[in-house]
Parts: C-alpha cells; structure tokens; sequence
C-alpha cells in the first residue's frame, strides 16, 4: 500500500504550560530525531494519528508564530498507542477524564527525516491559492501546481486543525518549493491586501476578531471541545499581534532541565 501524507504542526517558540516549555521547533526535532507526539487533545486530531501507518510521510510545520512554515519533512515510525502524558498529572495536557485502563487520547512517534532547503511560508501557499495563476517567482509549479495547494491542503482551507491530510501531488509541489524556492528574493510570499483608511481599520479589524472569536466557539460547541483543545492562530490569522506576543513566555530559569522539548496540545486542533 502506498504511503499517506500528512502535516502536523508544532510551536517553535518558548511557551510555558505548569512551568513547562511545550516549544519543539525544528531545531529540536533534528536534535532528538525520533519523538513521540504526545499531547494531542482534539478528537479529530487524534483519529487522523489513529489512521497512520508506519511509513507514513510527514510534513513537519512551524505554528502559532511569527512566520508559519512547512520546515522539515519525517515519517511515522510507530503507529498508534495510548498517550501516557493524559494521565500524568505532571504533564502540561494531563486529562483527568481518561486513564489507563480507559485512554481517550493516542499518539503516534516520528522520525525526522530532512530540513527543507527553503522554508515554505503560509503566506506564500495562501498566495498562490488565492490566484488564478502562481507568482511568477514560483511557476514552475505551474496551473496544476497551483491548483493541487488550493484542492489538496487543508492548511489553506481550515488552518487551524493540527493534523491534516495531505494529497500526493500536492506533496510533490511542496517539495519543488521547499526545494527550488525562489520568492524569498522577490518578496512575494506576502498575499496582496487592500489598503484602507486608517479610521476604518480598527473598525475592521475588531468586527474581524469578533467573527473570529464566534466561528471558534461555535466550532468547539460542535466538537464538544474545551478551551485547551483549541490551536491558537497562526501570524497569518492572527487578531492582535500584541496578545500573541502576550502568549509566548520563556521558560523560568528553574525549569526541570531534563525536561524535553514537546508540543503543544493548545497549538493543535
């Protein structure tokens, strides 16, 4: 059977949860090469692990962050198993809902497999999905290319679930970019944006938050979620800069420093 693909996301900057860093970027992805991902709380994230087999490929994605970027490419080396860290009070998503007789929550280990070359920003996917042809800077892709981002990545169409399906050529795009590049010397990864008159923008921009805010809401009453199942917005969807930047803290210096890098639940949906 021929492998799936998949993108899963992570936070590369230093967040702290019950004294813990929960960042794993992709830095230290490399570093430990094969990592259980623990922490999943969303029940449509974890049905997606539960399909995983062994082979599976992996985009590896930076989240909920400055630049937002597919980074790295793995694969599943472990399939699914009840996630331990759900019944360790310890652990920054301890569940006191399931326990070990009864688990609730799975995970599934990968295995770093190699950085990208460049760094493929949402900015850039949105860009070309959103055209009716791709950035000049990036044709290689071509008309097909273009319409696999928009057709095959979830990423583009509902951003903000943690683990996503991915189609195989659109796999294959995102390799070509990851590989060939070509907009950082444009400066075309930015999607175009209307100006507007600057009375109007906080207007805007607090009606935006506001419908937001609601879609969210709405969206966890239908999944029966909770505040901590819900990943918070990548830069690219952020409301308010200044709050996301409120969110990121660094770790205490009296931190467990045998503690190692994980993922953040709360940046996963």
């Amino acid at each position: 059977m021929a492998p799936k693909h998949w993108l899963m996301k992570a936070e590369p900057d230093s967040r702290v949860v019950k004294g813990k860093d929960v960042k794993f970027s992709v830095d230290d992805f490399e570093a430990v090469k094969t990592t259980p991902w623990e922490g999943v709380r969303n029940a449509e994230a974890r049905n997606l692990m539960k399909e995983m087999k062994v082979g599976d490929k992996v985009l590896f994605y930076h989240s909920n962050c400055k630049n937002p970027a597919l980074c790295a490419c793995a694969q599943v080396t472990k399939e699914a198993h009840p996630d331990y860290t759900a019944w360790d009070p310890s652990h920054p998503y301890y569940d006191a809902k399931t326990d070990k007789e009864n688990p609730k929550w799975y995970m599934v280990e990968v295995t770093f497999g190699s950085r990208a070359k460049h760094f493929v920003p949402l900015s850039l996917l949105r860009n070309i999905a959103s055209s009716s042809e791709p950035p000049e800077e990036v044709a290689y892709i071509g008309q097909d290319g273009a319409k696999a981002i928009k057709a095959g990545m979830a990423l583009v169409t509902r951003g903000r679930l943690s683990v996503q399906r991915v189609e195989e050529d659109t796999w294959e795009i995102i390799e070509q970019l990851a590989e060939r590049g070509g907009w950082e010397e444009a400066g075309t990864s930015k999607p175009k944006t209307k100006s507007q008159p600057k009375g109007k923008a906080k207007s805007s921009g607090s009606k935006q938050a506001r419908g937001r805010k609601k879609a969210i809401e709405h969206e966890n009453e239908e999944n029966g979620g909770s505040e901590s199942d819900t990943e918070q917005l990548d830069a690219g969807e952020a409301v308010d800069e200044k709050k996301l930047s409120r969110r990121k803290r660094k770790a205490p210096e009296d931190a467990d420093e045998d503690f190692k890098p994980r993922r953040s639940a709360r940046a996963r949906r």
